[in-house]
């Protein structure tokens, strides 16, 4: 069984993080060892919200407990998403580095959670560049948005093509740009892997609840840890969102775990980008 170490947020009721990205690897056979750097009742959009910020010393000790116990042999992945602070960012970095110096073909998997359109950042700015400066280095794959994307690279994206060239720039071996603006009425997403681009179109869905991105994290990993091919994974994971909306249908969240991951996913079309 593949294994795979996920530090991101716990999120209760509006499935983001960790509830939103898990799912789909569950379905796919991952064993998932889940630990959060928040963990909060609900979305930070709404009224109300109660929670708290793990110490990233408290983080940092629950790594060492797994190695401690013997277990960071049995990781085949380590997959970050949200971290609140830089020194959540520290722990994930100096984790990605002790893993490596166990199992040096580990797979570090980037989701950098640090803002979206059109708010822009909704961490701290120290923060998001110790994920471009301590993470992105580290990186075998790397999921930005449309934002994050133009701000790692310092190219404002706009098109498919500027998302290659962004994603060029960052000089990582696997780099999934998503919500890339495709014309009026499309959103795209741009996958670039060994000197090979792909591109998987879907139309605008109006009052899209939070936790896309992370659903399509979660698919997209799921099928490069079982050794689907880049293309293959961005199909699957195109389909994996479509799937969970399409669950959550009347409902102002997402239900990934209402998908029936086997059965329901019909891979979107993915084409090369020339």
């Amino acid at each position: 069984m593949r294994r795979l170490l996920m530090i991101s947020s716990y999120v209760a009721n509006d499935p983001v993080g960790l509830t939103a990205t898990i799912p789909p690897l569950l379905a796919a056979g991952i064993d998932v060892v889940g630990l959060p750097t928040v963990v909060l009742s609900n979305h930070p959009v709404r009224a109300h919200i109660a929670g708290i910020t793990l110490d990233p010393r408290l983080l940092s000790d629950m790594v060492r407990a797994l190695e401690d116990n013997g277990w960071l042999a049995s990781f085949d992945a380590i997959f970050s998403g949200y971290l609140p602070s830089m020194q959540h960012v520290e722990v994930v970095a100096a984790a990605v580095k002790r893993l490596r110096t166990i199992r040096s073909e580990i797979t570090y998997v980037c989701d950098p959670i640090f803002g979206d359109d059109p708010g822009g950042l909704y961490i701290d700015e120290r923060s998001a560049h110790g994920i471009r400066d301590l993470l992105l280095p580290l990186a075998n794959v790397l999921t930005p948005n449309r934002f994050e994307l133009s701000w790692l690279s310092g190219i404002d994206v706009r098109s498919p093509a500027d998302a290659r060239a962004a994603i060029a720039r960052l000089g990582r071996p696997i780099v999934a740009g998503t919500s890339i603006p495709d014309g009026p009425d499309v959103l795209a997403t741009v996958l670039a892997a060994q000197g090979d681009a792909f591109i998987g179109r879907v139309d605008k869905w109006s009052n899209v609840p939070h936790g896309t991105g992370d659903v399509f994290a979660g698919c997209l990993t799921a099928k490069l840890m079982h050794g689907e091919s880049p293309q293959n994974a961005l199909a699957y994971a195109l389909a994996g969102v479509r799937s969970a909306l399409e669950a959550s249908r009347g409902i102002d969240h997402l239900l990934p775990s209402f998908v029936d991951w086997r059965r329901d996913i019909e891979p979107v079309s993915v084409s090369p980008l020339t």
